[in-house]
């Protein structure tokens, strides 16, 4: 079955070296992340998936509830980086999805800073990242993935503004097996770029849909608006103030703004 989501199903012939060979399946669970730092913390192999056909908790970024009813995708990866690649596990993760959907429907999808997928301008994957570190040692690394692949937006008038799925765009379903194997196949080609020393930092640049935009953003509970220009490598968004000055943004929520928007007063 195309939406068999069970370990067999996932990693059956499964064209990677690790990561989603082991694979940790529930029908409904409340977070993926949350299930899947517990079996971190039980030593589980690098590259074990958490997977489920529904979430009921899910975590978004800024402690917010991310969707995941059955029909989307939700899952989580475990790896245990250096430090030095730590900052780059968004970049790979984003740079996963983006060329799954491609591969699988087609689709053009962009990444808006710094960790969400737009399909036709539209949300369509979020990303989070939780980690325990302990000096210069990272215990565990855990990349939460979620995709809304055959939700129906009619179900959810209030995210319909601002969020798509895959099916919506397609006006078919999309084999959730399918774009789940995608995702493990990509998201280990360039974690292994990672750890061979290279760099994805130039092709997840690219695939962004931020920069060269006018946006505002609340990094720390302040706002700040004004072009990102650019990004670092280490991941952080450069955006040039009204006033001319560059500031340097590591976290935070971005809004693309339209023209005649006027936010609140820059930080």
């Amino acid at each position: 079955m195309a939406d068999d989501l069970s370990p067999a199903s996932v990693t059956g012939s499964l064209d990677t070296r690790f990561i989603g060979q082991q694979v940790v399946y529930y029908p409904s669970l409340a977070s993926t992340n949350e299930a899947a730092k517990r079996e971190a913390q039980k030593y589980a192999p690098e590259g074990t998936i958490v997977i489920a056909r529904q979430q009921i908790a899910g975590k978004g970024r800024l402690k917010r509830v991310w969707l995941s009813p059955e029909g989307s995708i939700a899952l989580s990866i475990i790896l245990y980086p250096d430090l030095a690649h730590l900052s780059s596990l968004v970049m790979i993760a984003s740079l996963a999805v983006v060329r799954s959907i491609r591969v699988v429907t087609g689709l053009e999808a962009q990444i808006k800073w710094p960790n969400d997928v737009l399909v036709a301008g539209k949300k369509v994957s979020g990303i989070l990242i939780e980690s325990r570190v302990r000096g210069s040692t990272v215990d565990y690394a855990v990349i939460g993935i979620g995709v809304n692949a055959n939700l129906r937006l009619s179900d959810f008038p209030e995210i319909a503004a601002i969020a798509t799925s895959l099916s919506e765009e397609m006006a078919q379903d999309v084999s959730l097996l399918a774009l789940t194997r995608r995702v493990l196949i990509e998201l280990e080609s360039l974690y292994l770029v990672l750890l061979a020393g290279g760099s994805v930092y130039e092709d997840w640049r690219d695939s962004l849909v931020t920069l060269g935009k006018e946006v505002y953003l609340e990094p720390g509970g302040a706002v700040c608006d004004g072009i990102a220009e650019s990004v670092d490598r280490d991941g952080s968004l450069l955006l040039r103030h009204p006033d001319g000055s560059l500031i340097k943004i590591v976290a935070g929520d971005v809004t693309l703004r339209h023209r005649g928007c006027n936010p609140p007063s820059p930080c």
